[in-house]
């Protein structure tokens, strides 16, 4: 805050040499000729159905807009399970008379979400068998109200239906509704909708280590089951497995990346899991700023594992980590502002680290969510359907990087604390450096030369926007509490 202030003064040259000498100095050395590695990775984001999205919500325009506006590839978008007449299409078993299908509640958004990434490929994944194909013993009722949560509508752990014949059918129907322009259900009616969207890829299930629980042995039959039956009607679309919640059982990941393990013909095109920090009770910022990196750390371990055996077992499958975020311990009460900048800097470390082995696709976690369903996830604010510091972060990175761009040697002096996390970028048009700041505190960075008077694009607690922040005729720069910049020259 201090320098946007002397930037205003007439004492400016005075002051910014008090000002960067007096803040933790640290120097950024960059070897443009040493290229390290080709980048991969595609920055996105996931879209979570729930009641805010729906027409009708102060912020369904706006936060649509957003989403277009972005343009991002392989976007996610999930039906889940606390919003049963919000995701599952058939929600009661058909008898000889007649079936449930309807997708009344379900299309508006959904093509809002098909129509606002038109022109890219996306993700799909309506994660929630119906329940009803579960064996429970009892009736799972669902609620009346589509705006009221369930989290009690999937129960059961094994499919009434062994053959898999029943959820394939199920989801070969659905596939062609928004593909094929409609289907015949199981009395020989058919139902048309007239869409005819391309889906490139489609994500079966979602967090099955937590939804029903089935073993891997399990899952992997019902993947293969699903995956040939849409595969009968669209040949070109790929397939993602798994999207666990947890990456930490390495026996899911060595029993599906198996290709033995699998009917013939079965396509491993691309495997999913999920992230997110968590706070503890009673912590602060202060606290958060060293625990969500930690974890992020910890998690980064795994992923290099992950990597070691999909390279042994299929080299050829590739990996979308699409749920990458943060979850505050206590969510009911205010959420202070820098969370999202810490939540930003998070994803953007996570971005860099996560390029840097490799990965295909990053998905930040999400586009809306609100006060009962993870708020402290959300990339838009509630209230009006603004983008936050976490959605700005995702922009700033995806108009920037991308697969192609060069990763360079680069190194930081002077910071033992590791509070920094910085790399070069040859990209097609220009030089660019991402920064990081993971610490709730300014730091002064030491640009190399020839970058006096670069371009600078940021968000900060501040301004969350596009601006020069490099001292004039200088080559240094505050870097404020949990700032993520990129300098361009």
């Amino acid at each position: 805050m201090l320098l946007r202030f002397f930037k205003k003064s007439l004492l400016v040259p005075f002051l910014l040499a008090f000002y960067f000498f007096a803040e933790a100095q640290i120097k950024l050395d960059i070897q443009w000729d040493h290229p390290v590695m080709v980048s991969r990775s595609v920055p996105t984001l996931q879209v979570v159905v729930n009641p805010p999205l729906r027409k009708g919500s102060v912020i369904h325009d706006p936060s649509f807009a957003a989403l277009k506006s972005l343009g991002a590839d392989y976007v996610r978008y999930v039906p889940w399970l606390p919003y049963p007449r919000l995701g599952v299409a058939e929600l009661d078993p058909p008898d000889d008379q007649k079936t449930s299908w309807d997708f009344s509640l379900i299309d508006p958004m959904t093509i809002d979400f098909l129509e606002a990434t038109k022109g890219h490929p996306v993700i799909l994944n309506f994660s929630t068998i119906p329940q009803w194909m579960y064996a429970t013993g009892k009736q799972v009722l669902y609620p009346k109200d589509p705006n009221e949560v369930s989290w009690n509508y999937s129960q059961g752990n094994t499919l009434t239906d062994s053959s898999c014949k029943q959820v394939t059918d199920y989801y070969s129907r659905l596939y062609s509704w928004y593909t094929e322009g409609g289907f015949t259900d199981e009395l020989g009616k058919y139902h048309a909708s007239g869409h005819h969207y391309d889906i490139p890829y489609w994500e079966i299930l979602n967090e099955p280590d937590l939804e029903h629980q089935p073993t891997p042995e399990q899952y992997t039959r019902e993947y293969d089951a699903i995956v040939s039956g849409i595969k009968k009607l669209s040949p070109k679309t790929k397939f993602v497995g798994m999207a666990l919640a947890y990456e930490t059982d390495p026996h899911w990941f060595a029993y599906f990346l198996n290709p033995a393990h699998h009917q013939k013909g079965i396509p491993l095109d691309m495997i999913s899991y999920h992230f997110y920090a968590t706070s503890t009770a009673g912590q602060t910022i202060d606290d958060m700023q060293f625990t969500y990196f930690e974890r992020a750390d910890g998690f980064l371990n795994s992923v290099r594992y992950i990597e070691n055996l999909r390279k042994t077992l299929t080299p050829d499958t590739k990996t979308t980590i699409d749920e990458v975020g943060s979850i505050l311990h206590n969510e009911e009460a205010p959420i202070p502002d820098l969370y999202w900048n810490l939540s930003g800097a998070l994803y953007a470390y996570l971005y860099l680290q996560l390029t840097m082995l490799g990965i295909d696709i990053i998905g930040e976690s999400q586009l809306v969510g609100y006060p009962g369903q993870f708020p402290s996830v959300s990339m838009i604010d509630w209230k009006n359907g603004n983008p936050n510091a976490r959605f700005n972060v995702l922009k700033l990175l995806k108009d920037n990087f991308g697969p192609g761009d060069i990763l360079v040697k680069t190194e930081l002096d002077q910071d033992p604390s590791g509070a920094i996390s910085a790399q070069g970028f040859l990209t097609s048009k220009e030089k660019k450096i991402l920064l990081v700041n993971k610490r709730n505190k300014s730091y002064t960075i030491f640009l190399p030369d020839g970058f006096k008077a670069a371009k600078m694009s940021m968000v900060d607690l501040y301004s969350n926007k596009e601006g020069s922040m490099i001292a004039p005729g200088t080559n240094m720069l505050e870097l404020t509490p949990f700032e993520v910049a990129i300098i361009s020259k």
